[in-house]
């Protein structure tokens, strides 16, 4: 099983301030965890490109591209909202972000690679097709489907996300878009507050109670996400993997363990296994405590390396 690893050291440089738990600390705790492991020696080490705007604007029409690039300051940090900041480089890292998706659709698709993951930030997934925010500017994972439509003509592609927030920026981007399924578990009632009881008929949502305990996240995720994804037959596969539904994250409140993580990769494996030649392409969402982050990955690429868990 090849794994590509594909980050840039762009992405160390979006900043929102000293105290916003979205910070590059949060790769520098991946990459350690996964060099301590020997994991990160064994994946095929690859940078992100920039995405074009070519690519971005499949997902986000050009205004807003063009306003949010008004909005880069030449220093210091600018609110876009009370938890989405921009300093200059931001959009740059967010460009990267983007970009590693889509280097990452063609490894899969090229046979460079059985899977990917993209280690890269800003995140993507609360990025709506006008609307930044939750962190997220451009919808890293929407970038990379669309290239995989635009590219490769897939016709059939899931996007799977287990983040403790549901991704109600992918579901605003591909609502009632047949050749898209979404499927996402998230705390609930919780941020992002729209699209939590989206009716559109691509969508898969769990919705999880405060306090939901890994047995109970894995007995929801068969329920809701199997008949459909065995129904729907995906071309290829692309995870929404944040790691902020861990027990040890200060943002939220689900207690899921490593175990957890390594089980519903190995879920989505299977389905890219059985329907999509193994095409399995992760982008790296939540993740707020730097020790359960680095296990949670490290449990996340030993999965998609086809090694057990320890």
């Amino acid at each position: 099983m090849i794994t590509a690893y594909l980050t840039h050291p762009h992405c160390h440089l979006h900043h929102m301030g000293p105290e916003h738990p979205e910070s590059p600390h949060r790769l520098e705790a991946i990459r350690a965890r996964l060099m301590r492991a020997g994991l990160l020696q064994q994946a095929m080490q690859g940078d992100a490109p920039e995405a074009s705007e070519e690519q971005l604007a499949r997902v986000h029409p050009l205004r807003h591209l063009r306003a949010l690039e008004k909005c880069l300051p030449e220093a210091g940090i600018v609110p876009l909202d009370g938890d989405t900041l921009m300093n200059p480089d931001s959009l740059l890292a967010a460009r990267h972000a983007a970009g590693a998706v889509v280097r990452g659709v063609d490894q899969v698709f090229r046979r460079q690679a059985d899977n990917v993951f993209c280690a890269v930030r800003p995140p993507g997934h609360h990025a709506e097709a006008t609307d930044a925010m939750g962190f997220c500017f451009y919808n890293n994972v929407a970038v990379g489907a669309a290239h995989a439509r635009a590219r490769y003509g897939a016709r059939r592609i899931a996007i799977l996300d287990f983040d403790v927030h549901q991704c109600n920026g992918t579901i605003d981007i591909f609502k009632d878009d047949p050749e898209i399924l979404v499927c996402t578990s998230f705390q609930y009632p919780f941020y992002p507050w729209r699209y939590l009881r989206s009716e559109a008929r691509n969508v898969v949502n769990t919705p999880l109670e405060a306090g939901t305990d890994g047995a109970a996240f894995r007995r929801a995720v068969e329920d809701d996400w199997l008949p459909a994804l065995h129904a729907f037959k995906p071309e290829l596969v692309l995870v929404s993997a944040g790691f902020d539904a861990h027990r040890e994250d200060p943002l939220a409140e689900l207690n899921l363990g490593d175990a957890d993580y390594h089980w519903v990769t190995r879920l989505a494996m299977e389905i890219a296994a059985l329907y999509a030649d193994n095409r399995l392409v992760s982008v790296l969402e939540g993740g707020y405590d730097p020790e359960a982050l680095g296990r949670g990955v490290e449990a996340h690429l030993r999965a998609l390396m086809g090694l057990p868990f320890d």
